[in-house]
């Protein structure tokens, strides 16, 4: 039944799209049992990349399809992109204008297309998950439905774009993230850190599928940033424990993701390395730096690293207002009620 109300959804918002183009005469749709020719094997993908038309912006069709066709919010749109929700509501509006007046042709591109559109549809897989690996709001901390649906996918666009390495970085990123997935949250829901997880409880068999295309995706060529940042996963999932974690190769790892794709959510994960590998003064001295950044200010984990290395150097009065600043910000229940017991401590 859920499967058959999404499939109605996507109906509805793809009408919507077809609607403000303006498309007059629909395109015929390609035949789906010919996913060796390099025809799209799965609706939803067909979808995506019919969306991540290079005539507009990057961004622009990365919100537009996670709003209309990935069954985000924009609320969760907003998030993805660190952004506020009216800045987020306008840029989907401002794309959906863009397709009406320049009447961009809304049909699949062809195989030949495939691979100029494939790092949009990357980012909007990624982005899919992401939003089931940590919800922003409600009552969970996971949305397993997401975050299954997302490797699915990324499964699909390996298999139809093998040569395409950064399709393999996604997928182990992924699988190697989802490989801890009941090891995440307790009894309770309530969210379980990663040096306090019970890591005979994460999924194997996914782990090593995951460690085999970090390989694929690192070799005969340069790294891509999906692929740097599964090789990170797989040093945490390699670990024995927290102790036993590779963190000067972690940090090094982070140091060629900043210089792939700088961004304030990087760095603020280098500093978190940073801090495991030199001490929890080192780490605190780089979130500082960043305390301009306009895009972490409403960031929860930003405010919740800072109260965490500020409560190891024994610091609780700063520890508990970043906690209380948390607080404000954390958008679902299991997360409130970890930060109200991090204060009672």
């Amino acid at each position: 039944m859920d499967r058959l109300r999404r499939d109605q959804a996507y109906a509805a918002r793809l009408a919507v799209l077809a609607a403000d183009a303006e498309r007059a005469e629909p395109a015929p749709a390609p035949d789906v049992s010919r996913a060796g020719d390099g025809e799209l094997p799965d609706e939803r993908l067909q979808l995506f990349f019919t969306c991540t038309h290079p005539a507009l912006a990057a961004e622009d069709r990365t919100a537009l399809t996670l709003r209309c066709l990935a069954g985000l919010t924009t609320p969760e749109v907003a998030r993805a992109f660190l952004t506020p929700t009216a800045t987020m509501a306008q840029r989907i509006v401002r794309a959906k204008k863009k397709i009406r007046e320049a009447r961009i042709p809304f049909r699949v591109p062809g195989p030949d297309e495939l691979p100029e559109r494939l790092p949009g549809v990357l980012q909007v897989v990624y982005s899919v998950f992401t939003e089931g690996y940590a919800a922003s709001s409600g009552p969970r901390l996971q949305r397993l439905d997401l975050a299954e649906e997302a490797i699915r996918l990324a499964r699909i666009l390996h298999r139809l774009l093998p040569s395409e390495r950064e399709s393999a970085g996604l997928l182990a990123l992924l699988l190697l993230v989802h490989a801890r997935r009941d090891a995440r949250t307790g009894p309770q829901g309530e969210p379980v850190l990663l040096e306090d997880q019970d890591r005979g409880r994460w999924d194997r068999p996914m782990i090593g599928e995951g460690r085999a295309l970090v390989v694929r995706a690192l070799t005969g060529g340069p790294a891509g940033p999906y692929g740097v940042q599964a090789a990170i996963a797989a040093l945490h999932d390699e670990a024995a424990d927290v102790a036993a974690t590779d963190w000067p190769q972690i940090v090094a790892l982070y140091d060629v993701l900043l210089t792939l794709t700088p961004s304030p959510v990087v760095a603020l994960n280098r500093a978190v390395a940073v801090a495991m590998r030199d001490g929890p003064g080192a780490g605190l001295a780089l979130l500082d730096a960043l305390a301009g950044e306009p895009r972490l200010r409403a960031y929860p984990p930003y405010v919740v690293a800072r109260g965490d290395l500020l409560g190891r150097l024994g610091r609780d009065g700063e520890a508990a207002a970043a906690y209380r600043e948390a607080l404000e910000l954390a958008g679902t229940e299991p997360e409130r009620a970890a930060l109200r017991r991090k204060l009672g401590e």
